[in-house]
Parts: C-alpha cells; sequence; structure tokens
C-alpha cells in the first residue's frame, strides 16, 4: 500500500484464519528517490495520455515485490504459504466526477505476482465505480469489521494525503457510512516541500512555528467540496498546490499559511463528524496524520469527544490501511463483497479487486 503523501510503501503480513484478522509482520519499504519523483510528474499527465505510463507501472511493481520479499524475509513464511498479496498500487488519477469515470493505481499485478510467486488481487476501485460508486474510500468496510463496538457511536479517521471519515454506530441497525471529508496531509506536505524542502512537517512543527489566518481559513474552508453531501471522494486532482494558489496568499508569512493548512485538515475533520455523526462518543485516528502533534492537538481542541489513535484499538495506526487492502484481497479470494454501497454510493455491493494469477516454473 502506497498512500497519496508517497512516503513509503507499507507491507503487512495478516493471518485471515480465525475470526478476528491478526497482525504478524509489518514493514515501510522506502521508494527511491528517482521513482517517487517519476510517480509525482505522472500525476500531471493529461488523462488521454495515461497509456505511456508502461514502463514505470513496471517499475513500479518492481518495487513492490522488494517490499513484500523484504517483509516475508523477517518471518518463518515463504510465498508457498501465502494465499494473495492485495496489491492497492499507486493512484496516478481518480476521476470519479467525470462522464466516464475511473481509478488509475500502477503497479503491475502479473509482474508483482511473478517476482513474489504469489497470486495478487489488485485493481480494488474499478467495481464499485462500474457500479456507480465513487470508488472511494475503501477502507470503511474493514474498519467496521475491525473497529466496531456496542456500548460506543465510535468514528474511525484516516489521515493520509486525503482524510476520511468512518461513522460506526453502536447500533447495528443503523448504517455505516462514511466519505472523504477533505485534504489530510497533501496541502501540508505541498506546502513544507516548497518552502522547507522536507517531504513533510515531522511532528507538525513547521505548523506549530506559525499563526492561523483566521480570515484564510474561513475562505478555504468556503470550498465547495466541504459543502457537497456524501457520498463522495476527492484527491491531489482537486487538493493541489493549483488550488491552494488561487486564494490570495501574498504577504502571508509562510509558518502562518502552514498552520492555517493544518487548521483546515484539522476544522474539516471535526465539522464532517458533527455534521454527519453528531452521537460520536470515540474518534479514533490512523494513518500518517498521528505523527502530526500539532494536527493532533488541534483535533482534540475542536471537540468534546475523546481522540486517540487505533493503536488502543489494538492495530498500530500505521499499518491499519495497508491491513484494510489485505482484508479486501481476502474477500476477493473468498467471493465476499468488499465495499459498502452506503459509503461509496454504489448500486450495490460487489467484489472488489482482480486476481492475477502467478506464473511459477
Amino acid at each position: 500500500m502506497s498512500g497519496t503523501s508517497m512516503d513509503g510503501i507499507d507491507a503487512v503480513l495478516v493471518d485471515f484464519s480465525r475470526p478476528q484478522p491478526k497482525l504478524i509482520q509489518s514493514l515501510s519499504h522506502p521508494w527511491p528517490a528517482d521513482v517517487r519523483h517519476d510517480l509525482i510528474e505522472a500525476r500531471k499527465i493529461p488523462d488521454d495520455k495515461l497509456s505511456s505510463l508502461n514502463a514505470l507501472d513496471i517499475q513500479t511493481a518492481e518495487i513492490f515485490a522488494e517490499a513484500c520479499l523484504k517483509l516475508l524475509a523477517t518471518t518463518s513464511y515463504k510465498a508457498i504459504d501465502i494465499k494473495a498479496v492485495g496489491n492497492h498500487g499507486q493512484t496516478i488519477r481518480h476521476r470519479p466526477e467525470i462522464e466516464n469515470p475511473f481509478s488509475l493505481q500502477i503497479g503491475n499485478a502479473q509482474v508483482l505476482a511473478d517476482l513474489t510467486g504469489i497470486d495478487v488481487v489488485s485493481d480494488f476501485r474499478t467495481a464499485d465505480i462500474e457500479s456507480g460508486g465513487q470508488g472511494a474510500p475503501l477502507v470503511p468496510a474493514f474498519h467496521q469489521t475491525m473497529f466496531s463496538c456496542e456500548k460506543t457511536n465510535r468514528v474511525i479517521v484516516n489521515i493520509g494525503g486525503i482524510a476520511n471519515i468512518t461513522v460506526l454506530p453502536k447500533d447495528k441497525n443503523q448504517t455505516v457510512t462514511g466519505f472523504d471529508c477533505g485534504p489530510g496531509n497533501t496541502l501540508m506536505d505541498i506546502w513544507v516541500q516548497q518552502h522547507k524542502q522536507q517531504h513533510y512537517d515531522a511532528n507538525g512543527d513547521f505548523a506549530a512555528s506559525g499563526k492561523t489566518n483566521v480570515s484564510l481559513l474561513a475562505h478555504l474552508l468556503m470550498d465547495n467540496y466541504f459543502q457537497l453531501a456524501p457520498p463522495k471522494s476527492t484527491g491531489f486532482e482537486y487538493f493541489n498546490l493549483d488550488w491552494l494558489n488561487t486564494y490570495d496568499l501574498n504577504d502571508m508569512n509562510n509558518a502562518d499559511i502552514q498552520s492555517t493548512l493544518c487548521d483546515l485538515t484539522a476544522t474539516s475533520i471535526i465539522r464532517a463528524i458533527n455534521q454527519y455523526a453528531v452521537a460520536t462518543d470515540e474518534i479514533f485516528i490512523c494513518g500518517g496524520g498521528v505523527h502530526n502533534k500539532t494536527l493532533m492537538q488541534k483535533l482534540q481542541t475542536l471537540t468534546t469527544c475523546s481522540v486517540s489513535t487505533t493503536e488502543k484499538l489494538n492495530i498500530h495506526p500505521d499499518w491499519v490501511e495497508a491491513m484494510a487492502f489485505a482484508w479486501l484481497a481476502r474477500q476477493n479470494t473468498h467471493q465476499q463483497y468488499g465495499n459498502l454501497p452506503s459509503v461509496t454510493g454504489a448500486d450495490e455491493s460487489v467484489v472488489l479487486g482482480k486476481l492475477t494469477p502467478a506464473h511459477i516454473e
């Protein structure tokens, strides 16, 4: 699993032989700097030129294979012991809103299967889109499996490049819902890269050194995306530097802008919860955003609910999303549904992903 931030490849080994999935091993594998650069540049390619990505598709799969084999090498398991690799891929384009919607992730499944000797399940989003859904977010079904509680109303917040929420009512007769609520780390990453030459704002220190511009924050929050009712999903195609530059940032301190972007993420998350999950008792955070101490503090300041990480629920927040796609691969191999129409807006529940067998000589 590699998310919008491209801060590394998360690989996990998960045992699904018991009713409750068990994380056996985890590993974060770095992107080579040149490949990461090429992937970021690939986001700029027009929709009608995406077929030119064949070489990068294969190269990405080769690095995914390195991550898989490196993970296995830290355990006693061999390729023959593994049922399947769940390969989310690297998202290059997510267009659920256009006339002919699609979502493109690269990381060639056949190359990955052949290099690892393990069958691969990939292309998770297409079936949901073909059923009329957004193709995202897909993690809420896993959140429901792992984190639902009969005693409390919970919200799981995944803060990657984009932030999404999963609403888990304690009443099993109520519907699980969820959606992308807006930018997670993506705008903060872009800004700190531009002005500090860092991939991300470590601990949120850059944001903490500034003071939020209340006027700018108010204008950012007026964006149409925040007013849209779910189901909805978004990505770097929308929330990017071009989007940010449509606002008047002249004469503003760079640290103040970073603080404002941090508040944008925190405020849009809490507003989404307040509007669509009014009975929430507990909020649990997963994804890279948990390492931004400033962001975590802002989230807690904005709500009376307790804000914790999923580590309190026995899954480290760094590995929840990778585990989710391992679970979706398991659903595919058992021909069981993986999407929640109440989340994505699909017409029906469908089996997600396509199985690519490994060619073993």
